[in-house]
Protein backbone atom coordinates (compact mmCIF):
# COMPACT_ATOMS: atom_id res chain seq x y z
CA UNK A 1 0.00 0.00 0.00
CA UNK A 2 0.85 3.37 -0.93
CA UNK A 3 1.52 5.93 1.90
CA UNK A 4 -0.59 9.30 2.26
CA UNK A 5 3.15 10.78 1.22
CA UNK A 6 3.61 8.98 -1.91
CA UNK A 7 0.01 9.35 -3.27
CA UNK A 8 1.09 13.37 -2.95
CA UNK A 9 4.36 13.32 -4.18
CA UNK A 10 3.11 11.11 -7.63
CA UNK A 11 -0.01 13.94 -7.77
CA UNK A 12 2.48 17.05 -7.45
CA UNK A 13 4.46 15.76 -10.03
CA UNK A 14 1.68 14.55 -12.27
CA UNK A 15 0.24 18.49 -12.08
CA UNK A 16 4.03 19.57 -12.55
CA UNK A 17 4.17 17.78 -15.92
CA UNK A 18 0.70 18.91 -17.03
CA UNK A 19 1.48 22.47 -15.89
CA UNK A 20 4.51 22.46 -18.04
CA UNK A 21 2.33 21.15 -21.14
CA UNK A 22 0.20 23.77 -21.09
CA UNK A 23 2.67 26.20 -20.77
CA UNK A 24 4.53 24.69 -23.91
CA UNK A 25 1.34 25.40 -26.00
CA UNK A 26 1.52 29.04 -25.56
CA UNK A 27 3.94 32.47 -24.72
CA UNK A 28 2.73 32.80 -21.25
CA UNK A 29 5.57 32.24 -18.67
CA UNK A 30 5.33 29.53 -15.94
CA UNK A 31 2.76 30.82 -12.90
CA UNK A 32 2.20 28.78 -10.06
CA UNK A 33 -1.59 28.68 -10.59
CA UNK A 34 -0.30 26.18 -13.77
CA UNK A 35 0.60 24.02 -10.78
CA UNK A 36 -2.10 24.33 -9.51
CA UNK A 37 -4.30 23.23 -11.61
CA UNK A 38 -2.09 20.35 -13.04
CA UNK A 39 -1.75 19.30 -9.36
CA UNK A 40 -5.81 19.08 -9.46
CA UNK A 41 -5.86 17.69 -12.91
CA UNK A 42 -3.68 14.63 -11.76
CA UNK A 43 -5.80 14.19 -8.59
CA UNK A 44 -8.51 14.19 -11.12
CA UNK A 45 -7.09 11.66 -12.81
CA UNK A 46 -6.09 9.49 -9.80
CA UNK A 47 -8.91 9.24 -8.28
CA UNK A 48 -10.63 8.10 -11.41
CA UNK A 49 -8.38 5.35 -12.26
CA UNK A 50 -8.58 4.44 -8.42
CA UNK A 51 -12.77 4.52 -8.86
CA UNK A 52 -12.19 2.62 -11.98
CA UNK A 53 -10.38 0.00 -10.61
CA UNK A 54 -12.72 -0.31 -7.24
CA UNK A 55 -15.90 -0.82 -10.09
CA UNK A 56 -13.64 -3.85 -11.31
CA UNK A 57 -13.18 -5.30 -7.91
CA UNK A 58 -16.70 -5.35 -7.20
CA UNK A 59 -17.88 -6.60 -10.21
CA UNK A 60 -15.39 -9.48 -10.20
CA UNK A 61 -16.58 -10.01 -6.49
CA UNK A 62 -20.16 -10.12 -7.41
CA UNK A 63 -19.39 -12.48 -10.25
CA UNK A 64 -17.13 -14.55 -7.52
CA UNK A 65 -19.87 -15.04 -5.13
CA UNK A 66 -22.79 -15.65 -7.40
CA UNK A 67 -20.62 -18.61 -8.94
CA UNK A 68 -20.11 -19.81 -5.80
CA UNK A 69 -23.04 -19.98 -5.08
CA UNK A 70 -24.02 -22.11 -7.80
CA UNK A 71 -20.55 -24.36 -7.42
CA UNK A 72 -19.44 -23.17 -10.49
CA UNK A 73 -16.22 -24.39 -10.99
CA UNK A 74 -14.00 -22.76 -12.19
CA UNK A 75 -16.17 -19.55 -11.58
CA UNK A 76 -17.42 -18.13 -14.80
CA UNK A 77 -15.62 -14.97 -15.95
CA UNK A 78 -17.96 -14.75 -18.63
CA UNK A 79 -21.37 -13.75 -17.12
CA UNK A 80 -23.17 -10.71 -17.95
CA UNK A 81 -24.77 -8.06 -15.41
CA UNK A 82 -28.07 -6.67 -16.04
CA UNK A 83 -28.79 -3.32 -13.88
CA UNK A 84 -32.52 -2.93 -13.72
CA UNK A 85 -33.36 0.63 -12.60
CA UNK A 86 -36.37 -0.08 -10.83
CA UNK A 87 -36.33 2.18 -7.10
CA UNK A 88 -40.21 0.90 -6.70
CA UNK A 89 -39.05 -2.43 -7.12
CA UNK A 90 -41.40 -3.79 -4.32
CA UNK A 91 -45.16 -1.67 -4.85
CA UNK A 92 -46.83 -4.09 -6.41
CA UNK A 93 -48.25 -2.49 -9.05
CA UNK A 94 -48.00 -2.61 -13.44
CA UNK A 95 -44.65 -1.30 -13.34
CA UNK A 96 -43.19 -4.29 -11.26
CA UNK A 97 -45.42 -7.22 -13.14
CA UNK A 98 -43.17 -5.80 -16.33
CA UNK A 99 -39.72 -5.86 -14.15
CA UNK A 100 -40.20 -9.42 -12.54
CA UNK A 101 -41.76 -11.09 -16.05
CA UNK A 102 -38.59 -9.55 -17.64
CA UNK A 103 -36.19 -10.70 -14.82
CA UNK A 104 -38.12 -14.64 -14.54
CA UNK A 105 -37.76 -14.45 -18.35
CA UNK A 106 -33.76 -13.64 -18.55
CA UNK A 107 -33.24 -16.06 -15.33
CA UNK A 108 -34.84 -18.73 -17.72
CA UNK A 109 -33.42 -18.16 -20.77
CA UNK A 110 -29.73 -16.92 -19.74
CA UNK A 111 -28.00 -18.67 -17.64
CA UNK A 112 -24.76 -16.39 -17.31
CA UNK A 113 -26.89 -12.97 -16.21
CA UNK A 114 -27.05 -11.91 -13.29
CA UNK A 115 -29.54 -9.18 -12.60
CA UNK A 116 -29.09 -6.31 -10.47
CA UNK A 117 -31.92 -4.40 -9.13
CA UNK A 118 -31.50 -1.41 -8.37
CA UNK A 119 -33.79 0.24 -5.72
CA UNK A 120 -34.29 2.20 -2.31
CA UNK A 121 -36.90 -0.35 -1.09
CA UNK A 122 -34.56 -0.81 2.34
CA UNK A 123 -37.51 -1.96 4.54
CA UNK A 124 -38.26 -4.93 2.91
CA UNK A 125 -35.65 -8.39 2.52
CA UNK A 126 -34.74 -9.81 -0.43
CA UNK A 127 -36.76 -13.16 0.23
CA UNK A 128 -39.79 -10.71 0.87
CA UNK A 129 -39.61 -9.10 -2.17
CA UNK A 130 -40.12 -12.30 -3.61
CA UNK A 131 -42.60 -13.69 -2.05
CA UNK A 132 -44.12 -10.45 -2.53
CA UNK A 133 -43.55 -11.00 -6.50
CA UNK A 134 -45.09 -14.78 -6.19
CA UNK A 135 -48.11 -13.91 -4.08
CA UNK A 136 -48.77 -10.58 -5.95
CA UNK A 137 -48.29 -11.39 -9.46
CA UNK A 138 -47.87 -15.39 -9.42
CA UNK A 139 -44.59 -14.92 -10.56
CA UNK A 140 -41.51 -17.03 -9.59
CA UNK A 141 -38.10 -16.15 -8.89
CA UNK A 142 -34.55 -17.73 -8.29
CA UNK A 143 -32.79 -16.25 -5.65
CA UNK A 144 -29.37 -17.13 -7.44
CA UNK A 145 -28.01 -15.09 -10.19
CA UNK A 146 -29.94 -12.22 -8.60
CA UNK A 147 -28.69 -9.30 -6.61
CA UNK A 148 -30.34 -6.16 -4.94
CA UNK A 149 -28.65 -2.85 -5.24
CA UNK A 150 -29.91 -1.08 -1.84
CA UNK A 151 -29.82 2.60 -2.71
CA UNK A 152 -30.28 5.33 -0.06
CA UNK A 153 -31.28 8.30 -1.35
CA UNK A 154 -34.20 7.15 -3.38
CA UNK A 155 -36.48 10.56 -1.89
CA UNK A 156 -34.73 12.15 -4.63
CA UNK A 157 -37.17 10.89 -6.77
CA UNK A 158 -40.26 11.25 -4.77
CA UNK A 159 -42.35 13.94 -5.84
CA UNK A 160 -42.58 15.39 -2.41
CA UNK A 161 -39.24 16.28 -2.04
CA UNK A 162 -39.91 18.58 -5.33
CA UNK A 163 -43.06 20.61 -4.40
CA UNK A 164 -42.26 22.94 -7.22
CA UNK A 165 -40.98 21.95 -10.31
CA UNK A 166 -41.57 18.94 -9.76
CA UNK A 167 -40.72 17.46 -13.19
CA UNK A 168 -37.20 18.94 -13.48
CA UNK A 169 -36.39 18.11 -9.74
CA UNK A 170 -37.46 14.59 -9.73
CA UNK A 171 -35.42 14.09 -13.24
CA UNK A 172 -32.06 15.14 -11.35
CA UNK A 173 -33.14 13.25 -8.23
CA UNK A 174 -32.88 10.08 -10.88
CA UNK A 175 -29.57 11.37 -12.26
CA UNK A 176 -28.29 11.62 -8.52
CA UNK A 177 -30.17 8.10 -7.37
CA UNK A 178 -28.43 6.65 -10.69
CA UNK A 179 -25.25 7.75 -9.79
CA UNK A 180 -25.25 6.10 -6.53
CA UNK A 181 -26.31 2.99 -8.39
CA UNK A 182 -23.31 2.79 -11.01
CA UNK A 183 -21.10 4.04 -7.70
CA UNK A 184 -22.59 0.56 -6.31
CA UNK A 185 -22.17 -1.54 -9.34
CA UNK A 186 -21.60 -0.72 -12.66
CA UNK A 187 -23.87 -3.33 -15.34
CA UNK A 188 -22.71 -4.71 -18.78
CA UNK A 189 -26.61 -3.36 -19.58
CA UNK A 190 -28.55 -0.67 -18.49
CA UNK A 191 -32.85 -0.88 -18.59
CA UNK A 192 -34.89 1.29 -17.07
CA UNK A 193 -38.49 -0.22 -16.27
CA UNK A 194 -39.71 2.97 -14.42
CA UNK A 195 -39.48 5.87 -17.11
CA UNK A 196 -36.22 8.20 -15.71
CA UNK A 197 -35.21 8.67 -18.87
CA UNK A 198 -32.93 11.55 -17.72
CA UNK A 199 -30.68 8.47 -15.84
CA UNK A 200 -29.86 7.82 -19.88
CA UNK A 201 -27.42 10.50 -20.23
CA UNK A 202 -24.93 9.43 -17.41
CA UNK A 203 -25.04 5.93 -18.52
CA UNK A 204 -24.29 7.30 -22.15
CA UNK A 205 -21.34 9.55 -20.52
CA UNK A 206 -19.72 6.33 -18.76
CA UNK A 207 -20.26 4.18 -21.71
CA UNK A 208 -17.79 6.75 -23.08
CA UNK A 209 -15.59 6.77 -20.83
CA UNK A 210 -15.49 3.76 -18.67
CA UNK A 211 -16.81 0.69 -20.99
CA UNK A 212 -20.02 0.34 -23.72
CA UNK A 213 -22.86 0.23 -21.70
CA UNK A 214 -25.92 -0.40 -23.53
CA UNK A 215 -29.04 1.46 -22.53
CA UNK A 216 -32.70 0.01 -22.70
CA UNK A 217 -35.92 1.31 -21.73
CA UNK A 218 -39.29 0.00 -21.37
CA UNK A 219 -41.64 2.83 -20.95
CA UNK A 220 -44.77 2.66 -18.84
CA UNK A 221 -46.02 5.97 -19.19
CA UNK A 222 -44.04 9.23 -20.81
CA UNK A 223 -42.86 12.08 -18.33
CA UNK A 224 -44.06 14.58 -20.56
CA UNK A 225 -46.55 14.24 -23.02
CA UNK A 226 -48.10 16.74 -25.45
CA UNK A 227 -51.55 15.86 -23.68
CA UNK A 228 -50.22 18.17 -20.37
CA UNK A 229 -48.56 20.64 -22.94
CA UNK A 230 -52.09 21.25 -24.36
CA UNK A 231 -54.04 21.31 -21.24
CA UNK A 232 -51.72 24.34 -20.08
CA UNK A 233 -51.55 25.95 -23.47
CA UNK A 234 -55.61 25.48 -23.42
CA UNK A 235 -55.77 26.36 -19.15
CA UNK A 236 -57.92 23.69 -18.40
CA UNK A 237 -57.56 22.73 -15.00
CA UNK A 238 -56.19 18.96 -13.99
CA UNK A 239 -53.95 16.87 -12.05
CA UNK A 240 -50.60 18.17 -13.84
CA UNK A 241 -52.13 21.46 -13.97
CA UNK A 242 -53.36 23.49 -10.81
CA UNK A 243 -56.43 25.72 -10.62
CA UNK A 244 -54.74 28.40 -9.86
CA UNK A 245 -52.04 28.26 -12.47
CA UNK A 246 -54.81 27.32 -15.12
CA UNK A 247 -56.86 30.83 -13.95
CA UNK A 248 -53.72 33.23 -13.90
CA UNK A 249 -52.57 34.22 -17.53
CA UNK A 250 -48.92 34.82 -16.86
CA UNK A 251 -48.67 32.13 -14.57
CA UNK A 252 -49.84 29.74 -17.61
CA UNK A 253 -47.81 30.91 -20.10
CA UNK A 254 -44.37 30.37 -17.50
CA UNK A 255 -46.04 26.90 -16.99
CA UNK A 256 -46.08 26.17 -21.07
CA UNK A 257 -42.17 27.36 -21.44
CA UNK A 258 -41.19 25.39 -18.79
CA UNK A 259 -43.29 22.31 -20.13
CA UNK A 260 -41.25 23.40 -23.33
CA UNK A 261 -38.14 23.13 -22.35
CA UNK A 262 -38.56 20.25 -19.93
CA UNK A 263 -39.89 18.10 -23.39
CA UNK A 264 -36.44 19.69 -24.99
CA UNK A 265 -34.59 17.74 -22.60
CA UNK A 266 -36.32 14.37 -22.12
CA UNK A 267 -36.86 13.77 -25.87
CA UNK A 268 -32.78 14.55 -26.03
CA UNK A 269 -32.80 12.04 -23.37
CA UNK A 270 -34.89 9.55 -25.15
CA UNK A 271 -32.44 9.73 -27.87
CA UNK A 272 -29.50 8.44 -25.84
CA UNK A 273 -31.50 5.21 -25.13
CA UNK A 274 -30.02 2.39 -27.74
CA UNK A 275 -33.58 0.40 -27.62
CA UNK A 276 -36.70 1.54 -26.05
CA UNK A 277 -39.92 -0.03 -26.25
CA UNK A 278 -43.58 1.41 -24.96
CA UNK A 279 -46.69 -0.32 -23.37
CA UNK A 280 -49.43 0.89 -25.60
CA UNK A 281 -50.50 2.82 -28.56
CA UNK A 282 -51.61 5.92 -26.62
CA UNK A 283 -47.40 5.86 -24.83
CA UNK A 284 -45.98 5.27 -28.56
CA UNK A 285 -48.01 7.98 -30.45
CA UNK A 286 -46.47 10.21 -27.22
CA UNK A 287 -42.77 9.27 -27.15
CA UNK A 288 -43.08 9.37 -31.07
CA UNK A 289 -44.34 12.92 -31.04
CA UNK A 290 -41.88 14.28 -28.65
CA UNK A 291 -38.88 12.38 -30.62
CA UNK A 292 -40.66 13.84 -34.07
CA UNK A 293 -40.88 17.07 -32.84
CA UNK A 294 -36.92 17.41 -31.74
CA UNK A 295 -35.61 15.55 -34.52
CA UNK A 296 -37.48 18.65 -36.98
CA UNK A 297 -36.19 20.92 -34.83
CA UNK A 298 -32.15 19.80 -35.17
CA UNK A 299 -32.88 19.13 -38.81
CA UNK A 300 -33.95 22.92 -39.46
CA UNK A 301 -30.63 24.09 -36.60
CA UNK A 302 -28.13 21.98 -38.62
CA UNK A 303 -29.92 22.64 -42.11
CA UNK A 304 -30.38 19.22 -43.09
CA UNK A 305 -33.21 16.91 -45.06
CA UNK A 306 -35.79 15.75 -42.13
CA UNK A 307 -34.89 13.18 -39.72
CA UNK A 308 -36.76 9.81 -40.49
CA UNK A 309 -37.84 8.34 -37.48
CA UNK A 310 -39.15 4.58 -36.86
CA UNK A 311 -42.32 3.85 -34.51
CA UNK A 312 -41.17 2.77 -31.54
CA UNK A 313 -42.35 -1.11 -30.96
CA UNK A 314 -45.09 -1.99 -28.58
CA UNK A 315 -44.90 -4.59 -26.17
CA UNK A 316 -48.38 -5.20 -24.23
CA UNK A 317 -47.56 -5.72 -20.44
CA UNK A 318 -48.14 -9.54 -19.43
CA UNK A 319 -51.07 -10.10 -17.50
CA UNK A 320 -51.06 -14.09 -16.22
CA UNK A 321 -54.78 -15.72 -17.32
CA UNK A 322 -54.36 -19.08 -16.07
CA UNK A 323 -55.94 -18.57 -12.73
CA UNK A 324 -58.13 -15.36 -14.18
CA UNK A 325 -59.76 -17.67 -16.89
CA UNK A 326 -61.41 -20.29 -14.10
CA UNK A 327 -63.20 -18.03 -12.34
CA UNK A 328 -66.84 -18.14 -13.46
CA UNK A 329 -68.64 -16.00 -15.24
CA UNK A 330 -72.05 -16.60 -13.30
CA UNK A 331 -73.24 -15.74 -9.87
CA UNK A 332 -71.41 -13.01 -9.41
CA UNK A 333 -72.69 -10.39 -6.65
CA UNK A 334 -73.39 -6.62 -7.40
CA UNK A 335 -70.08 -5.25 -6.39
CA UNK A 336 -67.84 -2.86 -8.14
CA UNK A 337 -64.45 -3.40 -7.96
CA UNK A 338 -61.39 -0.90 -8.14
CA UNK A 339 -57.53 -2.14 -8.55
CA UNK A 340 -55.21 0.53 -8.46
CA UNK A 341 -52.40 1.91 -6.42
CA UNK A 342 -53.59 4.87 -4.40
CA UNK A 343 -51.73 7.68 -5.99
CA UNK A 344 -53.53 10.63 -7.49
CA UNK A 345 -53.52 10.15 -10.74
CA UNK A 346 -55.47 7.25 -10.43
CA UNK A 347 -58.90 9.54 -9.17
CA UNK A 348 -60.28 7.05 -6.75
CA UNK A 349 -62.92 9.68 -5.58
CA UNK A 350 -64.24 10.02 -9.09
CA UNK A 351 -65.49 6.59 -8.27
CA UNK A 352 -66.73 7.21 -4.96
CA UNK A 353 -68.74 10.28 -6.50
CA UNK A 354 -70.20 7.76 -9.25
CA UNK A 355 -71.15 5.47 -6.70
CA UNK A 356 -72.97 7.99 -5.33
CA UNK A 357 -74.98 9.43 -7.95
CA UNK A 358 -76.06 6.16 -8.94
CA UNK A 359 -77.54 5.42 -5.10
CA UNK A 360 -79.39 8.83 -5.26
CA UNK A 361 -81.13 8.04 -8.23
CA UNK A 362 -81.73 4.16 -6.76
CA UNK A 363 -81.79 4.35 -2.99
CA UNK A 364 -83.06 0.88 -2.94
CA UNK A 365 -79.64 -0.83 -3.70
CA UNK A 366 -78.12 0.81 -0.74
CA UNK A 367 -78.52 -2.37 1.11
CA UNK A 368 -80.12 -5.83 1.29
CA UNK A 369 -79.76 -8.62 -1.04
CA UNK A 370 -79.51 -6.05 -4.00
CA UNK A 371 -77.06 -3.78 -2.78
CA UNK A 372 -74.59 -2.29 -4.58
CA UNK A 373 -71.00 -1.65 -3.16
CA UNK A 374 -67.57 -0.34 -4.03
CA UNK A 375 -64.04 -2.09 -3.15
CA UNK A 376 -61.14 -0.22 -3.85
CA UNK A 377 -58.22 -2.63 -3.92
CA UNK A 378 -55.21 -1.02 -4.12
CA UNK A 379 -51.07 -0.51 -3.03
CA UNK A 380 -49.60 2.25 -0.85
CA UNK A 381 -46.01 3.15 -1.66
CA UNK A 382 -45.02 6.42 0.48
CA UNK A 383 -47.02 8.08 3.64
CA UNK A 384 -48.66 10.38 0.92
CA UNK A 385 -50.55 7.46 -0.41
CA UNK A 386 -51.71 6.63 3.02
CA UNK A 387 -52.76 9.94 3.64
CA UNK A 388 -54.65 9.97 0.33
CA UNK A 389 -56.86 6.86 1.79
CA UNK A 390 -57.84 8.75 4.93
CA UNK A 391 -59.10 11.56 2.55
CA UNK A 392 -60.83 9.02 0.35
CA UNK A 393 -62.28 7.34 3.52
CA UNK A 394 -63.53 11.03 4.87
CA UNK A 395 -65.49 12.02 1.26
CA UNK A 396 -66.92 8.24 2.07
CA UNK A 397 -68.55 9.46 5.34
CA UNK A 398 -69.28 12.93 3.95
CA UNK A 399 -71.65 11.22 1.11
CA UNK A 400 -72.71 8.28 3.97
CA UNK A 401 -71.56 5.58 1.73
CA UNK A 402 -69.71 4.02 4.94
CA UNK A 403 -71.77 0.87 4.23
CA UNK A 404 -71.05 0.49 0.08
CA UNK A 405 -67.52 1.58 0.18
CA UNK A 406 -64.57 -0.77 1.26
CA UNK A 407 -60.86 -0.34 1.83
CA UNK A 408 -58.56 -3.19 0.75
CA UNK A 409 -55.11 -1.94 1.24
CA UNK A 410 -51.75 -3.44 0.33
CA UNK A 411 -53.61 -6.94 -0.06
CA UNK A 412 -52.02 -10.05 -1.09
CA UNK A 413 -52.71 -12.07 -4.23
CA UNK A 414 -55.29 -14.34 -3.19
CA UNK A 415 -57.43 -11.61 -1.88
CA UNK A 416 -57.51 -9.65 -4.72
CA UNK A 417 -58.08 -12.93 -6.49
CA UNK A 418 -61.17 -13.59 -4.00
CA UNK A 419 -62.69 -10.62 -5.24
CA UNK A 420 -62.19 -11.05 -9.00
CA UNK A 421 -63.80 -13.70 -8.40
CA UNK A 422 -66.50 -12.33 -6.58
CA UNK A 423 -67.06 -8.74 -8.45
CA UNK A 424 -69.20 -7.77 -11.23
CA UNK A 425 -68.06 -4.53 -12.85
CA UNK A 426 -64.13 -3.33 -12.95
CA UNK A 427 -63.83 0.30 -12.65
CA UNK A 428 -61.13 2.58 -13.98
CA UNK A 429 -61.34 6.56 -13.84
CA UNK A 430 -57.63 7.30 -14.62
CA UNK A 431 -57.53 9.92 -17.94
CA UNK A 432 -54.88 9.28 -20.21
CA UNK A 433 -53.90 5.85 -18.63
CA UNK A 434 -50.79 4.88 -20.32
CA UNK A 435 -52.23 0.87 -20.50
CA UNK A 436 -54.24 -0.14 -17.90
CA UNK A 437 -52.87 -4.02 -17.00
CA UNK A 438 -55.67 -4.13 -13.87
CA UNK A 439 -58.15 -3.78 -16.89
CA UNK A 440 -56.99 -6.40 -18.40
CA UNK A 441 -57.26 -8.63 -14.90
CA UNK A 442 -60.63 -7.27 -14.92
CA UNK A 443 -61.40 -8.98 -18.13
CA UNK A 444 -59.61 -12.05 -17.77
CA UNK A 445 -61.34 -12.98 -14.60
CA UNK A 446 -64.84 -12.18 -16.19
CA UNK A 447 -65.75 -8.66 -15.14
CA UNK A 448 -67.41 -6.06 -17.18
CA UNK A 449 -64.44 -3.34 -17.71
CA UNK A 450 -66.10 0.56 -17.12
CA UNK A 451 -63.05 2.55 -18.11
CA UNK A 452 -62.01 5.99 -18.58
CA UNK A 453 -62.70 7.15 -22.21
CA UNK A 454 -59.02 8.00 -23.46
CA UNK A 455 -55.39 6.57 -23.09
CA UNK A 456 -54.50 2.57 -23.74
CA UNK A 457 -58.23 1.63 -22.04
CA UNK A 458 -59.41 3.21 -24.82
CA UNK A 459 -57.35 2.19 -27.63
CA UNK A 460 -55.88 -1.07 -26.91
CA UNK A 461 -57.91 -2.83 -24.04
CA UNK A 462 -61.40 -2.34 -24.02
CA UNK A 463 -61.93 -2.39 -27.94
CA UNK A 464 -64.12 -4.34 -30.02
CA UNK A 465 -63.42 -8.12 -30.59
CA UNK A 466 -64.11 -10.47 -32.66
CA UNK A 467 -61.82 -14.36 -32.42
CA UNK A 468 -59.24 -14.23 -34.75
CA UNK A 469 -60.77 -17.34 -36.83
CA UNK A 470 -64.01 -15.61 -36.80
CA UNK A 471 -65.58 -13.38 -39.51
CA UNK A 472 -68.49 -12.28 -37.60
CA UNK A 473 -68.08 -7.99 -36.88
CA UNK A 474 -66.20 -6.94 -33.46
CA UNK A 475 -69.13 -6.53 -30.52
CA UNK A 476 -68.31 -4.37 -27.35
CA UNK A 477 -66.17 -5.85 -24.54
CA UNK A 478 -66.98 -3.31 -21.86
CA UNK A 479 -67.97 0.66 -21.14
CA UNK A 480 -66.20 4.23 -21.09
CA UNK A 481 -67.06 7.08 -19.33
CA UNK A 482 -65.82 10.54 -18.41
CA UNK A 483 -67.20 11.68 -15.51
CA UNK A 484 -68.59 10.60 -12.35
CA UNK A 485 -72.02 11.62 -14.26
CA UNK A 486 -71.47 9.29 -17.14
CA UNK A 487 -69.98 6.49 -14.57
CA UNK A 488 -73.45 6.32 -13.16
CA UNK A 489 -75.32 6.29 -16.13
CA UNK A 490 -72.67 3.21 -17.38
CA UNK A 491 -73.50 1.42 -13.84
CA UNK A 492 -77.35 2.18 -14.34
CA UNK A 493 -76.98 0.23 -17.72
CA UNK A 494 -75.22 -2.37 -16.77
CA UNK A 495 -77.13 -3.06 -13.52
CA UNK A 496 -80.72 -2.41 -14.09
CA UNK A 497 -81.04 -2.66 -18.32
CA UNK A 498 -78.80 -5.60 -19.49
CA UNK A 499 -80.24 -8.68 -19.42
CA UNK A 500 -78.25 -11.84 -18.15
CA UNK A 501 -77.53 -13.13 -21.16
CA UNK A 502 -76.15 -9.78 -22.78
CA UNK A 503 -73.75 -9.44 -19.72
CA UNK A 504 -72.77 -12.72 -20.03
CA UNK A 505 -71.84 -11.97 -23.84
CA UNK A 506 -69.49 -9.24 -22.45
CA UNK A 507 -68.13 -11.18 -20.05
CA UNK A 508 -66.95 -13.57 -22.17
CA UNK A 509 -65.81 -11.21 -25.32
CA UNK A 510 -63.76 -9.67 -22.76
CA UNK A 511 -62.08 -12.62 -21.45
CA UNK A 512 -61.34 -13.98 -24.87
CA UNK A 513 -60.04 -10.81 -25.92
CA UNK A 514 -57.46 -10.32 -22.74
CA UNK A 515 -56.18 -13.89 -23.44
CA UNK A 516 -55.38 -14.00 -26.97
CA UNK A 517 -53.86 -10.66 -26.95
CA UNK A 518 -52.31 -9.69 -23.38
CA UNK A 519 -51.15 -12.80 -22.12
CA UNK A 520 -47.10 -13.47 -20.29
CA UNK A 521 -46.85 -15.39 -24.01
CA UNK A 522 -47.16 -12.86 -25.96
CA UNK A 523 -44.95 -10.12 -24.07
CA UNK A 524 -41.97 -12.25 -23.77
CA UNK A 525 -42.06 -13.06 -27.21
CA UNK A 526 -41.85 -8.56 -27.78
CA UNK A 527 -39.36 -8.79 -24.28
CA UNK A 528 -37.15 -11.54 -26.37
CA UNK A 529 -36.02 -9.20 -29.62
CA UNK A 530 -36.24 -6.24 -27.32
CA UNK A 531 -33.80 -8.17 -25.38
CA UNK A 532 -31.54 -9.75 -28.53
CA UNK A 533 -31.26 -6.39 -30.18
CA UNK A 534 -29.93 -4.78 -26.83
CA UNK A 535 -27.38 -7.06 -26.35
CA UNK A 536 -26.35 -7.07 -29.53
CA UNK A 537 -25.07 -3.41 -28.96
CA UNK A 538 -22.57 -4.26 -26.13
CA UNK A 539 -19.95 -4.57 -28.25
CA UNK A 540 -20.70 -2.29 -31.54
Amino acid sequence: MFSFTQIAFVLFLEGCAEAVRLNSMGTHPFYPHLIILGFTLGATVFRWRAWCRRAHDKRKALIQRHSQTLDENPPMTSKRIVGFFHPYCNAGGGGEVVLWTAVAYLQRTEPDVICAIYTGDKDATKDEILAKAKSRFNIELSPHNLEFIWLNNRKQVDAATWPKFTLIGQSIGSVLLALEAVDALIPDIYIDTMGYAFTFNLISVLSRVFTRIPVGAYIHYPTISTDMLQRVEARKTGHTNEDAIAKSWWKSKAKLVYYRLFALLYSLSLLQADQVIVNSSWTQGHIDSLVALLLSLLSKVVNLEPLEQAAVPIVYPPCDTSKLKELALEGREKVVLSVAQFRPEKEHATQIQALNLFLEKYPDLRSGPDGVRLVLVGGCRTAEDEARVVKLQELVQELHLGDNVEFVVNAPYDVLLSWLARASVGISTMVDEHFGINVVEYMAAGLIPLVHASGGPLKDIVTPYTPSASSIEPEPTGFHATTAETYASALDKIFLQLSDAELLAIRSRARLSAQERFGRAQFEKGWAVFWEQLKSKQHQ
